[in-house]
This record gives structure tokens, C-alpha cells and sequence, in this order.
């Protein structure tokens, strides 16, 4: 793997430069505040003892990023620049987190699907219903399946303990047609507390208008992957919990659904002369694309069982992404007639059980056990709507897995965790043929099983009470597509058994890190680096849809974050990522060519200045800058390019008597640039510009 220019791998560990989501201190009063961390250990841990780089992204950063965007995906970009640019699409595909697919959960409860990847994963919640956000970064196994470039949970507020009910009306639209671009969202919301019995409750509903680029012209529609312009969604959340002695009950659901209107056509740009996709007013043929997705929770929790602490989780996820239709290739069959319109649907089923146990100080000695095991089971097809055709065939995934994680304390200011998990999997199939257009194979199924052993480990040393060191290494386990190499299957005599491209993906991730913490200053770089023998790859064809490649892949990179509390009012930040990626094309067994932008991150820099201009009014600049990148083939000749850019947003909160007001300004400077996408592996259907300058407006109040 190639290095940054100039800077060696030792240099890389020990220079200093500096975070953000640090455990030192707060913006209110920079007061030391010890954030508590669940994701990263399956059970409340302190930030400080985690020998990984985390990002937690609290109630008020959530709400300062959602003043300006209700892109989750833009959301996460700015505050953690080694997660790759929002699409500003339905879809996510080709948004990874340190060059690697993280696994999205909400509140521990897997969103994404590996078994047949549709890019969807950011789009199963309503926003207005997270409370924080925790990042793990970096391939872990600690909650199974599919995390092989980090975790990133998302947290679903709690009840209130006084009766609290709350309304939000948002409002959203660009200078240059505010009737066609407005769009407008409405939230309730009720909370409260009665004896033993907790709830909190809401309903969402948001319409989505049009998006202007900095030229006035409406951005193109991706009508086959799926869009968030000229859409609309509604969410239904409800969390109910009894409390009784030490222990708790507590179920959760959610309803979400995001659906375009099929009002817009794109129409095609040309990438070679530099024309940007747009879109005209003519109705789309299909039904609409759309997610649809419910998820239930149930949770059981004892403080005092054996000497131990207990934590129970049963649950469901069922997913329908509908894709847009058209008269493609893949479609075709004579059997059906000729100009065949068809689209895809996704569905998948998820039930799972997590069980975890806690023992502090095992047998009086400085160490800390947290064990268990997990069970979970996926069900994943891919449907042609129209004509009632599989696409993927019915594919069950069942796995089970114990754990043990363990912390030792018995050295002072030095934390230490190792553990182990085994993976057990098995994946069946039936007998299956395949679409007409891939010569219409039977090919026969089967039962293959998988078995894997992961393991970490890591230490944090406090140096003194202002300087931390730590390392990690972990290992993570994901399926690979195994939708899409399925349904791509070609040639004859192929069984499901002896099919190589459907073994598991095991990438291995080591990083080192330093912070730093004063009342003033927070601050922390890490170093890491992250491989897999046997990766994926996302290869665009020809017509518009993915390849996937199983090659050896490395990735490599910088993160850097930067917290200064200059004075009482001012607080400013930097964040700073260098990726680089790199697979193997000629199977020689080193990794030669670089990965593109369908795999990794550009280099960013994110800046930002929060001001409290009194104890009512306050504000937030931040300026995301995207640098330059080549990718190079083993030649060492660029094969595409990417030309950076510069963008600016602008909020501001207003607390009053008679609510909380908000204003926000998304690309404040109208810079005009075509999408990192779009210049890295899009094509003249998908030759999107990014969003000019748009407002928003929300208005908030709790009673």
C-alpha cells in the first residue's frame, strides 16, 4: 500500500494533529463530560477506555446537521469526512466508511442487507426520531454480520418522566422556484411517564420538492436506483417500557416509508462533454420507487441476576426497496413478449435474538467479562414486479455465534480488551433458473456452511491525565452479495455448494491512535489500515448495473479531528481523512490497481465554527472541502478522475418563549461541482450535479 507523500507509517502514528467527538470536554461550560458509549462493547462503557476511534454524534450536533439537510448520509459525511459523499439520492450505493460497507443498525437492530445489497441502508428511519448516533469505526464482529468497514447505530429517543408532548414543522426550497422546490415536514410527538410504565410515541410525514444545481437547472432524477426529490415519506415510532425491582421490559416499533411520486424523467447528460444530467416533467411507467420497512424491538434487561447483569433483545426487520423499471437487457424474455418493461423489488426478513450477560470484576479480580451469544436469520429475494419473475431466488441465511469480550483494569490508567467470537453459518437455496437473458441456467442448489473464529484486541494507556495512546486489531465478518452473484450466473453446470464467490468476507482492520484533552483542547489522530484476502468489489457494467469482484483489497488512512473551545462562545473544529484503497486485478496476490469511487472516500477536510452569540441565539459555519484524486491501474495510468470542490453550510438556532426556531443554508457559496459519484463512476444517465444553494426553515416546540 502506498503511504501520503512524504510521511512515513511511524510518522503517521506518532505525529499529532487532532478529534472532535472527544471524551474530555464539552462545548456548554467545557466542562469534562465522560461520554458513555454502547455500541462499541455491548454495554455502557466510557469513551475514554475504548481502544477505538469513535464518533458519537449527540442530540444537539444531530439537530444543528438536520437544521440544514435530512440526509442522514450528508449528516455523516460532515462530521466523519472518511465516510464517503452523500449521493443526495435514495440510494447509498458506493457510500462506505473507511473504503468498506458499515453496518447500519437502530438500536442494535441490523438495517442493512449483505445477502443482496440494493444500497438502501440509510433510508429505514425517519431522522426526527434518533436521539444520537455511534460510530464505530473500522471492520469489528461485536454485532455479527456485515461490518466490515465499522458500525453506525442509530439511537431512538427516550421517554420523557414528565409528560411532554412536542410538534416540528419544517420547510425547505431553493431562490430559484420556491413553489417547485418546496418541500415541508410535520412531526408529533408525545412522551411521558406514568408509575412503572414509560412511553414515547410520534408521527412523521415529509414531502420532498425538486432540487436546483448552482445553475438553476433541475437535477436529474435517478429514477432506476431511486430518489429523494418530488417524494414523500411518513414514519410511525413507538417505544413502551416497565420498570419493575432491577429489571425492564421494553418494545419498540417503527414504521417507515419513503415513496417518489413518478412525476419526473430523467434525461441524459454526456460525461465526455461535461453536460449534466437533468429532468423534464413526464410520468414515469412502474410503480414507484420506494422503501418500505417495519422493525420491531423487544427488550429485557436485569441489573442483578446470579451476580450478573442481563441483556435480552428479540426482533424483526422486514425491508421492500422497489427499484425503478425500464425496457433493460436483463429483463428481456421471449416467453413474455418483446420491449419488456419490468422493474426489481428487494425483500428481505430478518429475526434475530441477542443475549448478553455482564460480570464486573470476575472472582474480585480487575476484570471485566461481557459474553453471550446471538441468533439470527435473513431471508432475502429480488422479485420483477411486473411480471411476477424471480430475480434472486429465495436465499435463507442462518447463523448463530457466542462471544466472549473481556476487559482487564488491573494495571493503572491501562485498559486492555480482547476477545472471540465464532461464527456458524449456513446459507441454503434451492434449485433455481436463471433470467432468460443469462441463458435461462438451472443451476442446482445447496447448502453450503461457513465457520469462522474473530478475534480483537486493544489496550488504551492514559499517559498522563491529558495524553492517551491506543491500538486495536479486529476482525470482521459479512456475507458477500450473494444476490447478485447468483442471479448473474452464466454459464452451465453450476452448483450452489461449489460456487467460490460466495464465500464470507473476513477483513482484518489494525489502527493506532493518539489523543489529547485539556479544558480547552480535544484532540486525536489514528492511523489505520484494513485487508481482506478475499474482498468485494463493486464493478459497474456496461448497462448501468454492478459486478461484484472477489479480489484481495487493502485499505489504508489518516483521520484527524480537532476540538477548540477558543473562548466561551466560540467553539471551532477540524476533521480530517486520507484514504487509499487499492485491489488486486491480475490476481497475482498484491493489490495493484486503485479502488474508485464506488468503493472509497475522497481525501476530505471539514471545517467548522460554532458561536453562542447569546444564551437564545446561536450559530454553526462549516466548509467541506473535497480534494483532488486520480485513480490509477497497475500501469500506473489514471483511468478516471475526480476534480474537488469547496462547499459551505450555515445554520442558526433561535431559542424563544414561544419555541425553538431554526434556519439553515446548505451550500452557502452556490459553488457549482458534479457529485463525487458522478465524476468517479457515473455515467451520462447518472451525470448528476450536486445541490445549489437551498434554505430550510423548522420551527419546534415542546409543551
Amino acid at each position: 500500500m502506498r503511504h501520503p507523500a512524504g510521511l512515513p507509517t511511524t510518522a503517521l502514528i506518532l505525529s499529532f494533529t487532532t478529534p472532535l467527538a472527544a471524551p474530555f470536554a464539552s462545548a456548554a461550560g467545557n466542562e469534562r463530560v465522560e461520554e458513555m458509549v454502547v455500541t462499541a462493547s455491548r454495554t455502557a462503557k466510557p469513551l475514554s477506555t475504548i481502544p477505538n476511534t469513535v464518533t458519537i454524534i449527540n442530540q444537539a450536533d444531530l439537530n444543528q446537521q438536520l437544521a440544514v439537510n435530512n440526509d442522514l448520509s450528508t449528516v455523516l459525511g460532515n462530521l466523519i469526512p472518511s465516510f464517503t459523499p452523500s449521493r443526495q439520492k435514495l440510494t447509498s450505493a458506493g457510500e462506505t466508511l473507511r473504503g468498506r460497507s458499515p453496518l447500519y443498525m437502530v438500536d442494535g437492530v441490523p438495517q442493512s442487507n449483505p445477502l443482496r445489497d440494493g444500497g438502501r441502508d440509510g433510508h429505514t428511519i425517519d431522522p426526527s426520531v434518533i436521539e444520537r448516533v455511534e460510530v464505530i469505526h473500522g471492520a469489528n464482529a461485536i454485532h455479527g454480520l456485515g461490518a466490515s468497514g465499522g458500525i453506525i447505530n442509530l439511537i431512538t429517543k427516550k421517554p420523557t418522566q414528565e409528560l411532554q408532548q412536542s410538534i416540528r414543522v419544517e420547510s425547505y426550497f431553493q431562490e430559484e422556484d420556491i413553489s417547485d422546490s418546496l418541500g415541508y415536514g410535520l412531526n408529533y410527538g408525545f412522551s411521558g411517564s406514568a408509575g412503572d410504565v414509560d412511553m414515547i410515541a410520534s408521527l412523521g410525514y415529509r414531502n420532498q420538492g425538486l432540487a436546483y444545481d448552482a445553475n438553476d437547472n433541475i437535477i436529474g432524477f435517478d429514477n432506476t436506483q431511486g430518489d429523494t426529490m418530488d417524494s414523500e415519506t411518513h414514519n410511525a415510532f413507538i417505544k413502551i417500557g416497565y420498570n419493575w425491582d432491577e429489571q425492564r421490559l421494553e418494545f419498540t416499533a417503527n414504521r417507515y416509508k419513503v415513496a417518489g411520486n413518478n412525476d419526473w424523467t430523467s434525461v441524459a447528460g454526456s460525461v465526455t462533454n461535461g453536460i449534466a444530467t437533468t429532468a423534464i416533467e413526464q410520468k414515469m411507467e412502474g410503480d414507484s420507487t420506494s422503501n418500505k420497512v417495519t422493525l420491531l424491538s423487544l427488550n429485557y434487561s436485569n441489573e442483578n441476576i446470579l451476580g450478573h447483569q442481563l441483556r435480552v433483545q428479540a426482533f424483526s426487520q422486514d425491508f421492500a426497496g422497489t427499484y425503478g423499471g425500464g425496457v433493460f437487457a436483463s429483463f428481456q424474455d421471449p416467453a413474455y413478449g418483446s420491449d419488456i418493461f419490468d422493474q426489481s423489488q428487494n425483500n428481505s426478513e430478518k429475526y434475530g435474538l441477542k443475549i448478553t450477560a455482564i460480570k464486573d470484576q470476575l472472582a474480585g479480580l480487575p476484570i471485566n467479562l461481557v459474553y453471550g451469544v446471538d441468533f439470527f436469520s435473513d431471508t432475502t429475494y429480488q422479485q420483477l414486479v411486473q411480471t411476477g419473475r424471480k430475480w434472486v431466488p429465495d436465499t435463507e441465511y442462518k447463523n448463530y455465534a457466542p462471544y466472549l469480550q473481556m476487559e482487564f483494569t488491573g494495571i493503572e490508567q491501562l485498559t486492555v480488551t480482547a476477545g472471540i467470537r465464532h461464527e456458524k453459518s449456513e446459507l441454503k437455496v434451492d434449485d433455481f433458473t436463471t433470467l432468460f437473458s443469462y441463458g435461462s441456467q438451472s443451476v442446482q442448489g445447496g447448502n453450503p456452511e461457513f465457520s469462522e473464529t474473530l478475534y480483537n484486541l486493544g489496550a488504551k494507556y492514559s499517559l498522563n491525565d491529558n495524553w492517551r495512546v491506543f491500538g486495536n486489531y479486529s476482525e470482521g465478518f459479512s456475507m458477500p452479495d450473494v444476490g447478485r452473484v447468483l442471479r448473474g450466473i452464466s454459464e452451465a453446470g453450476q452448483q450452489v455448494d461449489s460456487f467460490l464467490e460466495l464465500e464470507p468476507i473476513v477483513a482484518q482492520s489494525r489502527e493506532a491512535g493518539l489523543e489529547y484533552g485539556n479544558q480547552s483542547i480535544t484532540a486525536q489522530i489514528t492511523y489505520y489500515q484494513s485487508e481482506s484476502d478475499f474482498g468485494q468489489r463493486l464493478q459497474l457494467n456496461a448497462d448501468g448495473q454492478y459486478l461484484i469482484k472477489r479480489e484481495r483489497t487493502e485499505v489504508n488512512g489518516v483521520e484527524t479531528r480537532v476540538q477548540w473551545f477558543a473562548t466561551q462562545a466560540d467553539t471551532l473544529g477540524l476533521r480530517y481523512a486520507y484514504t487509499e484503497g487499492e485491489y488486486d486485478s491480475d490476481e497475482s496476490g498484491s493489490v495493484d490497481t486503485d479502488l474508485d469511487g464506488a468503493n472509497i472516500a475522497p481525501n476530505r477536510l471539514n471545517l467548522s465554527w460554532d458561536r453562542n452569540w447569546s444564551a437564545a441565539l446561536s450559530t454553526r459555519l462549516q466548509i467541506n472541502h473535497l480534494y483532488n484524486r486520480n485513480f490509477k491501474d497497475l500501469d500506473g495510468v489514471s483511468y478516471a478522475k475526480f476534480k474537488g470542490y469547496t462547499t459551505a453550510d450555515l445554520s442558526a438556532n433561535l431559542e424563544s418563549s414561544l419555541g425553538t426556531f431554526t434556519l439553515g443554508v446548505q451550500n452557502l457559496t452556490n459553488e457549482d461541482y458534479f457529485s463525487y459519484y458522478s465524476q468517479t463512476v457515473g455515467n451520462d444517465e447518472r451525470n448528476f450535479k450536486g445541490l445549489g444553494r437551498s434554505y430550510s426553515i423548522g420551527y419546534h416546540r415542546a409543551f
